[in-house]
């Protein structure tokens, strides 16, 4: 499938999704939205793609944001739904079977830091610059940035990045834990590859069922989270892949997962 503003290339068990508007720093409009959303479904229906990989075109900016002209001729119902939509993308991308890598090329500013927060890993260029300015439009975050900041950072320090507007460089979003590591900005896709082509040679049903158990396990107390993950334990041990493993392991050989 083609699209308007991705990219989608596949390198043998690896996707990496370009944002590609950077005359306007990759901002996310109605279109961009609807095709990420396309776009995740078509790489979680692909089995051939094991890791997926988000970065945004341009040395400037991830995603510098949502599209602020396209928001301002907004109605507020329309504004309801596009955010709605932004809120239905976000968690799709969150909830694919398969890793997510956020490589954060730039600017990652409301809609983008939203987007990177949404991914299970993020990775930051040293040039890389986060915030959530809404406040200053006169509006909130809305594509589940007041939730998954204050889950990822402590609640108090989530306040005050949502409440000033700031922009925080690189060192301190890894330094406050809402980025993985910093790398030289000439690094990041690389770096990222690495890192995706190590989850990739896993067992791929054993790591999407480790994601379920995290994703889900967070939404529940202890005694029902670990509940979860004996099930999902156990549904392991169903797999082609747990026999391919252990074989593997037991006869001192690479694995062969079939994801299956």
């Amino acid at each position: 499938m083609s699209y308007e503003n991705l990219l989608v290339e596949r390198e043998e068990s690896l996707a990496v999704v370009t944002i590609n508007r950077p005359k306007v720093l990759n901002a996310l409009n109605g279109d961009v939205i609807r095709e990420l959303g396309l776009v995740a479904d078509e790489l979680e229906g692909d089995g051939s793609v094991r890791v997926v990989i988000i970065t945004g075109s341009g040395e400037k900016a991830f995603v510098a944001g949502a599209d602020i002209a396209y928001m301002s001729k907004l109605t507020p119902m329309e504004a309801f739904k596009f955010v709605r939509l932004g809120q239905a993308v976000m968690r799709k991308i969150e909830n694919m079977s398969k890793p997510v890598i956020a490589a954060i090329n730039g600017f990652a500013l409301g809609g983008g830091n939203e987007l990177a927060m949404s991914c299970d890993i993020r990775v930051a260029s040293e040039r890389a610059r986060f915030g959530q300015p809404e406040v200053q439009l006169g509006i909130i975050a809305g594509f589940g940035g007041t939730q998954r900041l204050t889950r990822l950072v402590n609640p108090g320090l989530a306040k005050e990045i949502l409440f000033t507007a700031d922009q925080y460089d690189a060192e301190t979003a890894h330094k406050i834990g809402l980025v993985n590591h910093v790398v030289p900005a000439e690094e990041l896709i690389n770096f990222c590859k690495g890192m995706a082509r190590r989850i990739a040679a896993r067992g791929p049903v054993a790591v999407s069922l480790t994601k379920e158990a995290i994703n889900s396990g967070l939404e529940m107390d202890l005694d029902k989270a670990i509940g979860l993950e004996a099930d999902l334990f156990g549904l392991s041990f169903t797999t082609e892949d747990r026999k391919e493993g252990m074989t593997a392991f037991l006869e001192k050989k690479k694995p062969a997962f079939q994801n299956k």
